[in-house]
Parts: structure tokens; C-alpha cells; sequence
């Protein structure tokens, strides 16, 4: 996202005119219209007094990846193990050889960076034979959910 369209949705988000902006800042309101279209930049000072009035930060307003209050924003990877974590999942990752690994009834523990933390069945007969791998993330294929109460039906016997 461009610096004029994070510019002009803080902006809303603070519900500001373009006119009460430009008075904060002390320039005119067809300055913060050109900074919002992209047809010219602020000066630094200005980015930086936006910031505190928008109550966002620099890193937000001027780079791609980063959430308002200027943390790297979470990927799609990382939303998705945070809907997935301490939830049954199947997973299907890659192992050393390259061959595709399926494992039902996995539960992601925990992740951080590129790893995540999950418990995965290894003996179907003896359940409580459950271990814990560390797993990294470019090595998950993909993530299924099960069903609402499917869970809750079957056994995870069952569903091997």
C-alpha cells in the first residue's frame, strides 16, 4: 500500500478532514490531498508530526509489511497457525526425503519465526505414544480443519 493510501485511511480512522489534517501540520489542505493521491511526498518533519497525530508510526507510513504501531504485519502463514493453534489439524509437510507426510490429528502447539511446535500421532493404536516435532514453516504443505463436531463424533481412531 502506497504512503498516500495509508495516509488517507489513518487519517479516516482518526476522523479527520483532509482540511483539519492540513491544520494540524500547518500546510494547506491541497498539500495532504497531494501527499494522499501520491503526487508528491511530505517533507520528514511532516511524516513524523502525521505519525503522532495519526497515531501511527513512520515505519507504518513509509514501508510495506508493517502494522501501525510499526511491527512487522503477520502473514497469511502466520494468521493461519493462529486459527490452527491448539486446534486438531491435518497436516501435510515435507520431510527430509521429499516425500509428502500426512498426520491427522496434529496439534500446533506453538510457532515462532519460522518454526512451529506440533504434536503428532505416531502410533494409532497407542494414542498416548504422541510426539513432538519441531517443524519448519516452508515445510508445511497445507492445513486442514476438521469440521465443527466432527471431532466431538469420531474418535481419532476413527478417522485413520
Amino acid at each position: 500500500m502506497s504512503l498516500g493510501n495509508k495516509l488517507a485511511e489513518a487519517r479516516k480512522k482518526q476522523n479527520l478532514t483532509q482540511e483539519q489534517l492540513a491544520e494540524r501540520l500547518g500546510v494547506t489542505r491541497q498539500a495532504v490531498s497531494r501527499w494522499e493521491s501520491d503526487a508528491a511526498y511530505p517533507e520528514t518533519d511532516k511524516i513524523v508530526r502525521m505519525a503522532q497525530i495519526l497515531e501511527v508510526s513512520c515505519d507504518y507510513l513509509l514501508q510495506d509489511g508493517v502494522d501501525e504501531k510499526g511491527k512487522p504485519a503477520a502473514s497469511p502463514v502466520t494468521r493461519l497457525l493462529k486459527q490452527a493453534q491448539g486446534k486438531r489439524v491435518r497436516l501435510t509437510f515435507y520431510e527430509s526425503e521429499g516425500m509428502p507426510v500426512v498426520h491427522e490429528w496434529c496439534v500446533i502447539r506453538d510457532f515462532d519465526g519460522g518454526w512451529a511446535n506440533v504434536e503428532v500421532v505416531v502410533n494409532k493404536k497407542k494414542p498416548q505414544k504422541n510426539e513432538i516435532r519441531l517443524i519448519p514453516l516452508s515445510a508445511i504443505s497445507t492445513v486442514t480443519f476438521l469440521k465443527d463436531g466432527e471431532a466431538a463424533r469420531r474418535s481419532p481412531l476413527e478417522l485413520n
